[in-house]
C-alpha cells in the first residue's frame, strides 16, 4: 500500500498490523527535507534549541559544542535503551515502526530525508527491531521501546529476522543497509512519541472488535440454546433510547436468530415472561461497549496520523517549539476505555454460560451433560470463565489515574499509556477463552433441540462442530477449549455483516 504520512486510515493501520507491506509516498520527502534544513538554520544563529544543541531533561540548560553533536545523538540512543522484560512481539513492533514513520514524515520533526528512508526501508524488507515491552511511562514520550528501535538502526542491539534474533550490524549487513549515523535531533525524535503505545492500544482495539462481534454470535447461540426470546431486540424499544450502538446489535441478534425453527418453536404457550439480563439486556451492554470501543477509536485515529516528539520544527518563520505532545494522555483514556469494554464483553458471556448451566434457568440438563452426576459436563469450564473474567476486572483498573514523577521531577506528570495499552493483549486473550467457552456450551446446548436454530447460527455451530465433537461423555476437556480459541483467533466468527467499529 502507499504510505503517505499524516493520512492512514484505520483500515490501513489494521492491515498493517496482519502484515500489509508498504511503500512510503514520495509527496512527503519535500516536506520532510524542509525540516531538516530548518535545523541547519536553527544551529547556525548558535543559539540554544532544546535538544539540538543542549542535553535532555533535566540537563536541557547544558549546551553542546558543535563537533558533539552527533555524540549527543547517539549517547541519548544508547543511554535511553534501558528496556527490559519480553520483547514486543514483532506485528506490535512492526506497526510501532509505521507509526513512527507517519510522525517524521510530516516534516516538523527535523530528521533528514536518508533516515525516513532507512526506517521506510526496514519495514520493507521486514526487518523488526527487537524490542523489550517494558520501561515506559507514556511520558516523555515512550523513550525506552523507541530507543531500542532506533539503537538497532545504529547496529546495535538485534532484529528479528525470519523469527530469529540476530544482531542488529549483522542483519543490517546482510540487508546491504549501512547503520545509520545521527544527525542533530535525530535522535531525540526517534525517541520522543507515543508510538508504542498507541500501537499496543490499536492491537488492542482490533483484537477487541474481532471478539465483540464474535461475542454478538456467541450471544445470539445462548439465546437459542435457552429457547430466549427475541422480544427484547425490537427496534422499537432501541429507537426510543437513541443508542445508536444499542440499535445495532439489538439489528445484528435479531438477524442472527431470524428464521431460527428453535425460536419458533416457543413462540406461543412459553410460560416465562422475561428472561435473565445476560439474554435481555445484550443490547444495552453490548451497544454501549461498541460505542466506546468507537470512541477510543476515534481517539486513536487522531493520535496515529499526529505528530508527537519534541521538539518541533517549523518554517515561515524558522523556530523550534517546545512542547508536550509526546504526553499520552489521550492513548491512555482511550486503552482504559477499550479494557472496560473488554472486561465488559467477558463479563456478560461469562453469565450466560452460567445461565446454561443452571437447569432451572436454562430449561436443559444440568452442566449440559445428558448424564449428570456421573458426568460434570461444563461445571468446571464455567469455573475457568469466571477466573478469566475476574482476572480481567483487576486489569481493567484505569491506568490513566495512575503518575509517577521521573527525570528528577523535571517530567512530573506522566500517562502510564504504555502500560495502559500492552495489558490489553493479556486481557483480550482472556476474553477470547470466555468467549471460545460460552461458544462451546451455546452449541451443546443448541444439541438438545431436535430443531435447527438460524442459518447463520447453524453455520457457527458446524465451524465448531467440525473441530469439537458434541460432550456425550465427559472427556479430558482442555482440548475443545484449545480448538475454540485457535477458531476466534483465526476469525471464524468475525462477521463483517455485523456491526464494527466503522
Amino acid at each position: 500500500m502507499k504510505f503517505s504520512p499524516g493520512d492512514v486510515t484505520m483500515s490501513q493501520w489494521r492491515a498493517i498490523y496482519r502484515g500489509a507491506s508498504l511503500t512510503l509516498d514520495e509527496a512527503a520527502l519535500p516536506a520532510i527535507a524542509a525540516g531538516a534544513a530548518a535545523v541547519e538554520e536553527i544551529l547556525s544563529r548558535n543559539e540554544p534549541a532544546y535538544g539540538i544543541n543542549t542535553g535532555f531533561g533535566k540537563l536541557a540548560a547544558v549546551r553542546i559544542a558543535p563537533d558533539d553533536l552527533a555524540t549527543l545523538q547517539r549517547n541519548l540512543v544508547l543511554s535511553h535503551a534501558a528496556g527490559v522484560g519480553p520483547a514486543m512481539p514483532v506485528p506490535i513492533a512492526r506497526l510501532m515502526m509505521a507509526l513512527k514513520l507517519g510522525s517524521l514524515g510530516q516534516g516538523v520533526s527535523g530528521v533528514r530525508v536518508e533516515t525516513v528512508r532507512m526506517l521506510a526501508a526496514l519495514l520493507e524488507l521486514d526487518l523488526i527491531p527487537v524490542v523489550p515491552a517494558q520501561g515506559s511511562v507514556g511520558a516523555s514520550g515512550d523513550l525506552a521501546p523507541l530507543a531500542h528501535m532506533t539503537a538497532a538502526m545504529l547496529g546495535v542491539g538485534e532484529f528479528f529476522v525470519d523469527g530469529a534474533r540476530v544482531p542488529a550490524a549483522e542483519a543490517l549487513a546482510q540487508a546491504g543497509l549501512a547503520p545509520l549515523v545521527l544527525g542533530p535531533k535525530e535522535g531525540l525524535a526517534l525517541l520522543n512519541g507515543t508510538q508504542f503505545s498507541t500501537a499496543n492500544a490499536l492491537v488492542g482495539l482490533f483484537e477487541a472488535e474481532r471478539l465483540f462481534r464474535s461475542a454478538l454470535v456467541t450471544g445470539a447461540l445462548s439465546t437459542d440454546a435457552a429457547k430466549g426470546t427475541d422480544a427484547p431486540f425490537d427496534p422499537r424499544i432501541h429507537a426510543v433510547r437513541r443508542h445508536r450502538g444499542q440499535a445495532e446489535v439489538a439489528d445484528a441478534l435479531r438477524g442472527l436468530m431470524a428464521g431460527s425453527a428453535i425460536r419458533a418453536s416457543h413462540l406461543v404457550n412459553d410460560s416465562r415472561v422475561q428472561d435473565p439480563y445476560c439474554l435481555r439486556c445484550q443490547p444495552q451492554v453490548m451497544g454501549a461497549v461498541l460505542d466506546v470501543l468507537r470512541q477510543a477509536a476515534a481517539t486513536l485515529a487522531t493520535e496515529a496520523n499526529g505528530v508527537t516528539d519534541n521538539p518541533l520544527i517549523f518554517i515561515n518563520p524558522t523556530e523550534a517549539l517546545s512542547g508536550g505532545n509526546f504526553h499520552a494522555e489521550p492513548v491512555a483514556f482511550a486503552a482504559d476505555m477499550i479494557a472496560m469494554a473488554v472486561c465488559e464483553i467477558g463479563s456478560i458471556a461469562e453469565r450466560r454460560v452460567a445461565m446454561l448451566v443452571d437447569p432451572a434457568l436454562s430449561g436443559l440438563p444440568a452442566f449440559l451433560t445428558p448424564s449428570p452426576g456421573l458426568n460434570s459436563g461444563f461445571m468446571i469450564p464455567q469455573v475457568t470463565a469466571a477466573a478469566l473474567v475476574s482476572e480481567n476486572k483487576t486489569r481493567a483498573f484505569p491506568a490513566s489515574v495512575d503518575s509517577i514523577p521521573t527525570s528528577a521531577n523535571q517530567e512530573d506528570h506522566v500517562s502510564m499509556a504504555a502500560h495502559g495499552a500492552r495489558r490489553l493483549a493479556e486481557m483480550n486473550d482472556n476474553l477470547r477463552a470466555v468467549i471460545a467457552i460460552e461458544w462451546l456450551a451455546a452449541v451443546q446446548g443448541c444439541d438438545f433441540w431436535p430443531m435447527p436454530s438460524s442459518a447463520p447460527l447453524e453455520a457457527a455451530r458446524a465451524t465448531l462442530r467440525a473441530k469439537v465433537p458434541h460432550l456425550e461423555e465427559d472427556r479430558y476437556f482442555a482440548p475443545d477449549i484449545e480448538a475454540a480459541i485457535a477458531l476466534l483467533a483465526a476469525g471464524a466468527l468475525d462477521d463483517a455483516a455485523l456491526p464494527g467499529l466503522a
